[in-house]
């Protein structure tokens, strides 16, 4: 038994000091992941590696009833708190773009830019939650990679799978969000 999954055992039964001792174990592991999605953000994006770290641990600490099983299902539920905290942001971006409240213009009138990467970020979001639906392991592969940015052998350890289901796996998530986001709505 690692020692994360010790210290998750001991956080289920209650033991409150046991979340002081979990954190240093995984925080360097977390920021490393928080660190290479930022990397792919465009420049002057406010939300730091750091920052999505803390607000990802607050997010799995701040619920009581919450147990982990393993260290993989701490780090999926990490991915998945990342992911959620990502698309508010873009979410909430994209609610200020939109005026909040000023006056609109007709779009008859201006010329529309590309769509902005929070925009890409939803669109891939809607299409993974209907991914998810299907094929439930598959999306978390997708989650743990894409959000997180775990490489294949490292996400096919979290998930308790071989590298080479893994591999399968991807190339299948890949393709079937390919085709969703490209058929348009």
């Amino acid at each position: 038994m690692s020692d994360v999954t010790r210290i998750l055992t001991a956080m289920e039964q209650g033991d409150v000091r046991s979340t002081d001792e979990l954190l240093p174990l995984v925080y360097h592991e977390l920021r490393r992941l928080a660190a290479h999605k930022m990397a792919s953000e465009p420049a002057g994006h406010t939300l730091q590696p750091t920052a999505l770290v803390h607000e990802a641990w607050l997010q799995l600490v701040d619920t009581p009833s919450q147990s982990w099983q393993n260290r993989a299902h701490f780090f999926g539920a990490a991915a998945e708190a990342m992911r959620r905290i990502l698309i508010a942001r873009a979410r909430r971006k994209g609610r200020q773009r939109r005026g909040s409240g000023a006056e609109h213009l007709d779009l008859n009138d201006l010329e529309i830019a590309a769509p902005a990467p929070d925009a890409e970020l939803l669109v891939l979001n809607d299409a993974l939650d209907r991914f998810a639906v299907l094929e439930p392991q598959q999306a978390e592969l997708v989650k743990l990679r894409y959000f997180v940015g775990l490489k294949i052998d490292e996400a096919a350890e979290v998930l308790g799978i071989s590298e080479a289901t893994a591999k399968r796996w991807w190339t299948y998530a890949r393709a079937w969000l390919f085709n969703e986001i490209n058929a348009g709505p």
